[in-house]
């Protein structure tokens, strides 16, 4: 029987048709295929923008699958107890998925593998989220990767399989179980009053995803060693919102990135190098769990970084208001649109922990709930590269200036206009916008006096380094 009876299909960070190793495996077995999204504790304790993001993917992977006729099945509550009550109702044998990596992925998933073969069910699991498997990446020595240049040097080269099609047919259930509304889940509910805002800077979708990859080798990838450093500039390719959510897959990307090489287009071998920094995270997290939620480098536990979040200092942070303009541009624009330029990412994070001198952790948390582009591997070990306490990390004497920065990627203020509004004549619609999100209760308006800087630059420099050579370890 357990060649005939169903396959549960479980989706989760590979929201996508095209390119997907357990689909095609289930659908080349023959027998029907049920797909199934589950509404865990994991997916309720996402940040508020990132919940909404997610909410928007399953429902164009649910769209995609009904043109298929097939569909998306929602089920709500512990994993491992959905899977079982789906098993029982469509007498399915086998359970499929694509593998994650991050460490509460990773025990959440080897906790159900291991119910369900004591259960008698077959489970399989295959690459979804990485080019490069952790356990598949080596040193010469046989440990894993510290540092990544010599990771990306030693997987530049190695042959990454081509793209999987999309199946033609997928195989139905005589009968489907019931499924939740996604309405009903209420995804967006914690947006409050700026869903509406954020959801309009949101490319959604397989399709858009690709489309999205093709728009930028066409016509950005040969500059984009120059333009993905200017934060006004739409230089860089976007993608890093649909990877989160496996709508297009990190091999499509690799294998786009190499035809432009191939082509001529020598900057696509940065991008190809941006798509394996990616990789590095997921290295990190799989061999060094302890990356996601506390410092990497152990010893920099003595290392007295404030953490309390009710600092006034911090709270300006937050809502851009730190009397620092590229600071304060980049925030707004995260708040407003769940994305944040990298030249932006890297100068707030190196002034939250080195000009105000508090945990990363602080920022971590804060981007958990602001970007549609959340990743917890990424997301980590960004965050402790700029504060230090990472591998391969800024040293602790490399303090961004956040003016200088500003002289040098944003040299006619097109960035700060476009998020800045106090002070100006006419301030955009972007720096408007910015005060429609944001809650009332941070009493913040387009006409305020923008206020001087919380911490002087170099002042908060002098102290960092006080702070870094002081250090007793």
């Amino acid at each position: 029987m357990a060649g005939t009876t169903p396959i549960i299909l479980w989706f989760r960070r590979d929201l996508r048709l095209g390119d997907h190793e357990a689909l095609t495996a289930a659908c080349a077995t023959g027998r029907p295929v049920i797909p199934v999204f589950i509404h865990d504790d994991l997916v309720a304790g996402l940040g508020a923008a990132p919940k909404m993001r997610l909410g928007l993917s399953i429902a164009s992977l649910s769209a995609s699958l009904k043109d298929k006729d097939s569909r998306l099945i929602l089920r709500k509550g512990e994993a491992l107890d959905v899977l079982r009550d789906l098993i029982r109702q469509t007498g399915a044998g086998a359970v499929y998925w694509s593998r994650l990596y991050d460490p509460d992925s990773v025990a959440r998933d080897k906790a159900v593998k291991s119910a369900l073969k004591d259960d008698g069910i077959t489970v399989e699991s295959f690459k979804g989220h990485v080019l490069f498997e952790p356990w598949t990446v080596e040193t010469k020595t046989g440990g894993f990767y510290k540092v990544y240049t010599p990771m990306w040097k030693s997987v530049r080269d190695r042959g990454v399989p081509d793209a999987l099609p999309t199946p033609a047919k997928i195989p139905l259930p005589d009968q489907w179980p019931d499924t939740d509304a996604l309405e009903d889940w209420k995804m967006a509910a914690a947006m409050q009053r700026g869903a509406d805002i954020l959801e309009s800077y949101c490319t959604v979708g397989e399709n858009a995803a690709s489309h999205r990859l093709g728009a930028f080798i066409a016509d950005r990838v040969a500059t984009y060693q120059k333009n993905r450093d200017l934060p006004a500039v739409k230089g860089t390719s976007g993608l890093s919102e649909n990877l989160t959510y496996g709508e297009i897959s990190p091999r499509r990307c690799w294998h786009a990135g190499w035809r432009a090489l191939l082509e001529g287009k020598a900057d696509g071998e940065v991008f190809l190098k941006e798509l394996v920094w990616r990789e590095f995270a997921y290295h990190l997290a799989f061999h060094t769990p302890r990356i996601t939620s506390g410092n990497w480098k152990e010893d920099w536990d003595q290392f007295p970084w404030n953490t309390d979040e009710r600092l006034a200092e911090v709270k300006a942070w937050k809502q851009g208001r730190t009397g620092i303009k590229f600071v304060d541009a980049a925030m707004r624009e995260m708040y407003v649109t769940g994305t944040m330029h990298n030249r932006g990412r890297m100068i707030v994070a190196s002034y939250l922990t080195k000009h105000l001198l508090c945990h990363w952790k602080i920022g971590l948390d804060w981007f958990a709930d602001c970007l549609i582009d959340w990743d917890p591997c990424s997301n980590a070990m960004g965050w402790q590269w700029s504060a230090g306490s990472g591998p391969d990390a800024t040293p602790y004497f490399r303090v961004f200036n956040p003016v200088t920065q500003l002289d040098k990627f944003d040299k006619d203020r097109t960035y700060v206009s476009r998020w800045i509004a106090e002070g100006a004549s006419a301030p955009s619609e972007t720096a408007l916008s910015y005060f429609d999100m944001i809650p009332r209760h941070w009493n913040m308006a387009p006409t305020d006096a923008y206020p001087d800087p919380v911490v002087p630059v170099d002042q908060g420099r002098k102290r960092a380094l006080e702070a870094y050579e002081a250090r007793s370890f």
